[in-house]
């Protein structure tokens, strides 16, 4: 049975020092008597206009490459900083010959070099779509401009589904959605790909996850695997969280509905059948073969190194992975030692962070991924504003930087130097955000998601479980809970920072 206090809404204007400061512009802070909810103006429903209105916003800053940027200039679409892979991949990709993306060969004159559709599987299909419901006629650059924008359409679609799915993961504070619909680096970077459909899928997963549905939340996260590699992570916390909790069930039905969903997508564009049987077709394929073959690229740590040492680091791949791995023993370790189970959300933050740092590449739009897990996992405004205006400054940076590489002997824009340091900013500002979740979790007490005794509001058959399994200090906590014959309700009565 729900309690009273179960429909009472967190107020962030009362808990955050940053909300209450901002709310001046609209009237101050919430009252302590206001209806909240009871008419057609639901947070819910606040979240998602406010989430669309940036969306909104991010579309109109891409209006001068809309114009002309995309098509003219060598350099218009960085100094401008509105470039997106859309309109460019239509035409190279092969999406206005209609070809039919890893069953069709893409011809070198139109790709580059790509022989296929290096995105998965459901992306693919996403951008099929959107070539299908692209009108013909006009000029190619009209065509393109249309297909960039029926994209942003679809990608409109999926940011009020994240919005959505995010305000009602943790009942009790929707409000912790406005900074996934107020973050500037959501919408800068929504129309660079097409990030947001797995982004969409995923924040449903968890959703359904924190709703007891633990099939229904693995078959999103398998169809998000098959949009983009990362959402599969997500089994790695569950994972921990369950074995400690002692909800084996529940996370070995997540992942079978999980493989089973991923296979379900995958195999009908994965198997070609020849005369000696079935083979691996190579368009599936080319995700997974580019991810690997690809060098060090923008953004990430190992440009950084390469372009200070000179050094190509062909072998990065066999350091990232060797980083992963010790990354998520150190998560694992983590999780079964704390003194008091991590939040799914916390984890989940943790892991896919992890994921982008190690990586050899670290794009802009990759902020899309961590923005709704921060928002889950540390909803504090100060932290999470620093955070974004890392992100902004490193998305200004890569502009900026391909336009000096791009202008030839003039070199304006954003020299090596420049360009490393923003590197080095946006690593830095995701590193702070870990390190205040991982504080979080070491330290519930210090949790803003706890302050009020709550355990994991985004934890489904987690939320209120007791420790089965644990090791280090959370044993000596667990037998001293059992020794009280009570259990701790962390954060009760802390302000926490």
């Amino acid at each position: 049975m729900r309690s009273a206090r179960d429909d009472q809404l967190v107020r962030p204007t009362v808990e955050d020092e940053v909300a209450a400061a901002g709310s001046e512009l609209i009237g101050g802070p919430v009252g302590r008597r206001a209806l909240i909810g009871v008419n057609w103006w639901t947070p819910v429903r606040v979240i998602a206009l406010v989430a669309i209105g940036m969306f909104a916003l991010g579309m109109v800053q891409k209006l001068p490459c809309y114009d002309h940027g995309w098509f003219f200039g060598a350099t218009t679409q960085y100094t401008h900083a509105c470039y997106s892979d859309i309109p460019h991949l239509y035409s190279g990709r092969g999406f206005d010959e209609g070809l039919l993306p890893y069953f069709d060969r893409i011809p070198q004159s139109l790709s580059g070099g790509m022989d296929y559709l290096e995105y998965p599987v459901l992306t693919g299909l996403f951008m099929e779509v959107a070539a299908l419901l692209t009108p013909g006629g006009g000029t190619l650059q009209d065509r393109e401009r249309m297909y960039w924008f029926i994209n942003a359409g679809m990608l409109l679609a999926c940011t009020a589904v994240i919005a959505v799915c995010a305000a009602r993961t943790h009942r009790r504070r929707p409000w912790d959605a406005l900074l996934i619909a107020l973050a500037p680096a959501f919408a800068l970077t929504a129309t660079i790909n097409w990030d947001l459909f797995a982004v969409a899928l995923t924040a449903a997963a968890m959703l359904m996850w924190s709703r007891g549905r633990a099939v229904a939340a693995g078959v999103l996260i398998g169809l998000a695997a098959a949009a983009k590699l990362y959402p599969a992570l997500l089994l790695g916390p569950l994972l921990v969280l369950c074995w400690r909790a002692g909800r084996m069930r529940a996370f070995l039905g997540a992942a079978a509905a999980a493989v089973g969903a991923w296979l379900v997508v995958n195999l009908p564009v994965m198997l070609t059948y020849g005369a000696d049987g079935f083979h691996i077709r190579e368009g599936w394929a080319k995700f997974y073969t580019f991810s690997q073959d690809r060098p060090v690229d923008f953004g990430s740590v190992w440009l950084f190194i390469s372009q200070r040492t000179g050094d190509p680091l062909n072998d990065a791949n066999d350091y990232a992975t060797l980083l992963m791995i010790l990354g998520c023993l150190g998560m694992a370790a983590l999780g079964l030692c704390a003194p008091r189970r991590p939040r799914f959300a916390q984890l989940a933050f943790l892991v896919v962070a992890l994921f982008i740092l190690v990586n050899k590449v670290y794009s802009p739009q990759y902020v899309l991924w961590l923005v709704p897990l921060a928002a889950l996992a540390r909803p504090k405004w100060r932290d999470f504003l620093i955070w974004q205006a890392c992100e902004v400054m490193y998305y200004l940076g890569i502009w900026f930087y391909l336009a000096y590489t791009g202008s030839g002997d003039k070199h304006q824009g954003l020299p090596p130097e420049g360009y490393q340091l923003a590197i080095i900013v946006h690593l830095l500002g995701t590193l702070y955000l870990c390190a205040l979740v991982v504080r979080d979790i070491l330290k519930p007490e210090r949790d803003v998601v706890r302050r009020d005794g709550s355990d994991d509001p985004s934890g489904g058959v987690l939320d209120g479980a007791p420790d089965i399994f644990v090791l280090g200090s959370a044993r000596r906590e667990r037998h001293a809970e059992l020794s009280q014959g009570a259990r701790v309700q962390w954060g009760t009565g802390s302000r926490g920072l």
